[in-house]
C-alpha cells in the first residue's frame, strides 16, 4: 500500500482554483477583432445565396390608355388583332411602352399607334376575337413563368395534388394558364353512435374477476377470477354452466381456440394449462415461466400459444408438443399483455417498462420498440378490420399503424390506470379504468362520445370499482366487462337514443397535438 500524501488546505484550494480556471479559460479569451471588409463580403455572399433568385424581380407592366386625337379621324390604329394589317396607320414617334428589365416585349407593343375615334374603334373591334398578343398586353404584372425565366429557373410543373391548372383556350390554339390553390384539408367529423347502457349484471365469483374469453360460436363465455376458479356462463341467459378448478392462484388470462375444443388459461401460480372442453379436464401443462403469468393469446392461423408474465419475457409454445419455441426477451419489466395476429408483426407485447414491442416470430427477436408512452402499458388491442392497433397507458391511449408501428394519434382524457381495451368492427373503442370508469371512443377521429361509471355491486366498497378486462362478443353488439366488485357486467347499445337526445359535442382542434 502506497501512503497517501497529505496536503494542506491551502494547497488543495489553490489546485481546485487552478483547475477551474483552466477549464473555463476559453470563455474568457477576447475574440479577435472583426474585419469590416470580410464581414461585408460574407453578408453579400449570404444575401446572394438566400435571395439571389428574387433579388431583382421584373417590374409590373403599366398599360396606359392610348391617346385619341380628335382632329385626325382618317387613321385606323394598328391593333394586335387579326384583320388590322391592311389598315393605314400613323405611328407616333418617340413613344414606347415601359420595358420591364429582363422581360422582352413583343413586336406589337414596341410602338403605339394613333387610333381612330373611339366610336369607330369600338365598332371595328366588336366583331374581332382577341389575339394572344393582345391578351399578353392586358396583363398588369409579370407572370410566374416570366419571373422563373428571369431568375434562370427551368420551367417545371407543380405536383398535381397541390395546385390545379385552369386554362383558357385562345383562337390560335394557344393556352394561357392560371394556377389555383386547392382547398385546405378538413378534419374528419365523427360518426354519430348510440350510447351504451348496462343491461345485465352476473354474480357468482367470490374474488376479483380478472379475465374474459368468448367462445367462437358465441354461445357462452368464460371468466377467470382471483378465487382460482374458471366459470363458463351462457351468453344469452347469463346462467352458470360449468366451473373448472385446478389453479392455485388468481387466473389472469383465458383464450378459447377456434380450431380445437381447447380452453387455455394462465395464472399467477406460474402455470399455463390446456383444458379439453369435451372432457372438462386439463390435458397439457406448459412449464417454463419463472414467475406469475399475466396474459396469453392464441395465434389465429398457427397452432401456437403466446404467454407473458412477471419474468419480463414472452414465450411462444407449440400447443401439441408443449415445447417452448421461442423465449422473446427484451422487456425490462413485467410484460402485462400480449396479442397475436396473422399479419406482420405476428406478436405484439406491452410492458410495465413503458414500451410496446413488435416481434419477428420467425427470427425470435424484436423488430421494433415503441417508446412513446411515459408510463406502463397494461393493455393492447388489434383492430379486427384495419391493420392497426391501440395501446393503453395512464398518460394516453395511442393508435399505431402496422407493420412498422407508425404513430397515428392520441386519445387523451381517460385519466386513470387503463387496464383493458376492446374494439369492434364498427370502430367503437372501449377503455376500462382502475377506478371503474368506462370510456367509449370513435376509432377514426378519436372522439370520446361517452363516459360512464360502472355501478358498484351492493355491499361492495367504493374502492372496488375497478375494471380489469373487457371484450366484445362475436356479434360485436354486446360488451362484457370483468370487475373488482366480483361481478360480470354486460352492456349493449341504447336502442331508444337518437341524435337529438344524445347530440355530438365535437369541437375540432385547429392543430391536433401529437403527444409522444
Amino acid at each position: 500500500m502506497e501512503e497517501v500524501t497529505k496536503h494542506s488546505v491551502h494547497t488543495l484550494v489553490f489546485r481546485s482554483l487552478k483547475r477551474s480556471h483552466d477549464m473555463f479559460i476559453s470563455d474568457n479569451i477576447q475574440p479577435p477583432p472583426i474585419d469590416e471588409k470580410s464581414e461585408r463580403v460574407k453578408l453579400a455572399c449570404k444575401v446572394r445565396d438566400e435571395y439571389g433568385m428574387v433579388q431583382h424581380l421584373p417590374q409590373p407592366k403599366e398599360v396606359k390608355p392610348p391617346a385619341i386625337k380628335q382632329n385626325n379621324s382618317n387613321h385606323i390604329p394598328q391593333d394586335n388583332r387579326p384583320g388590322f394589317e391592311d389598315m393605314p396607320t400613323q405611328i407616333t414617334p418617340g413613344f414606347q411602352y415601359p420595358n420591364a428589365p429582363g422581360v422582352p416585349l413583343s413586336a406589337g407593343t414596341a410602338a403605339h399607334q394613333t387610333p381612330l375615334s373611339q366610336k369607330a374603334v369600338q365598332g371595328v373591334l366588336a366583331n374581332l376575337p382577341p389575339s394572344q398578343a393582345w391578351l399578353d398586353n392586358e396583363k398588369t404584372a409579370a407572370g410566374v413563368e416570366e419571373i422563373q425565366r428571369h431568375a434562370g429557373i427551368p420551367e417545371r410543373a407543380g405536383p398535381p395534388t397541390s395546385k390545379a391548372l385552369v386554362s383558357m383556350q385562345g383562337q390560335g390554339g394557344k393556352q394561357s394558364g392560371a394556377l389555383v390553390s386547392r382547398k385546405a384539408p378538413i378534419m374528419p367529423k365523427p360518426q354519430w353512435r348510440p350510447p351504451w347502457k348496462l343491461y345485465r349484471v352476473i354474480s357468482g365469483h367470490i374474488g376479483w374477476v380478472r379475465s374474459i374469453a368468448v367462445e367462437p360460436g358465441n354461445q357462452w363465455f368464460v371468466t377467470g377470477s382471483s378465487d382460482r376458479v374458471i366459470k363458463i356462463w351462457d351468453l344469452a341467459s347469463g346462467k352458470l354452466k360449468l366451473s373448472l378448478t385446478g389453479h392455485i392462484s388468481a387466473v389472469r388470462g383465458l383464450a378459447v381456440s377456434k380450431r380445437q375444443p381447447y380452453l387455455f388459461s394462465c395464472s399467477e401460480d406460474k402455470q399455463v394449462k390446456c383444458w379439453d372442453l369435451e372432457q372438462n379436464k386439463v390435458i397439457r401443462h406448459y412449464h417454463g415461466h419463472l414467475s406469475a403469468v399475466h396474459a396469453l393469446d392464441i395465434h389465429p392461423t398457427i397452432d401456437i400459444l403466446a404467454t407473458c408474465g412477471r419474468d419480463s419475457t414472452v414465450r411462444i409454445w407449440d400447443m401439441r408438443t408443449k415445447a417452448c419455441i421461442h423465449t422473446l426477451a427484451g422487456h425490462t419489466n413485467t410484460v402485462a399483455t400480449v396479442k397475436c395476429q396473422a399479419a406482420e408483426p405476428q406478436v405484439v407485447s406491452g410492458s410495465h417498462d413503458s414500451t410496446v414491442r413488435l416481434w419477428d416470430l420467425a427470427a425470435g427477436k424484436s423488430r421494433a420498440t415503441l417508446t412513446n408512452h411515459k408510463k406502463s402499458v397494461r393493455a393492447l388491442v388489434i383492430h379486427p378490420k384495419l391493420h392497426m392497433m391501440a395501446s393503453a397507458s395512464p398518460d394516453n391511449i395511442k393508435q399505431w399503424k402496422f407493420p412498422d408501428g407508425n404513430f397515428v394519434q392520441n386519445l387523451s382524457g381517460h385519466n386513470a390506470i387503463v387496464n383493458c381495451l376492446a374494439v369492434n368492427s364498427d370502430g367503437v373503442l372501449v377503455s376500462g379504468g382502475d377506478n371503474g370508469s368506462l370510456h367509449f371512443w370513435d376509432w377514426r377521429t378519436g372522439y370520446n362520445f361517452q363516459r360512464t361509471q360502472a355501478p358498484i355491486q351492493p355491499g361492495s366498497m367504493d374502492s372496488e370499482a375497478g375494471i380489469f378486462a373487457c371484450m366484445f362478443d362475436n356479434s360485436q353488439s354486446r360488451l362484457i366487462t370483468a370487475e373488482a366488485d366480483k361481478t360480470i357486467k354486460i352492456y349493449k347499445e341504447d336502442e331508444e337514443a337518437t341524435e337529438d337526445t344524445h347530440p355530438i359535442n365535437w369541437k375540432p382542434e385547429i392543430m391536433k397535438k401529437k403527444k409522444y
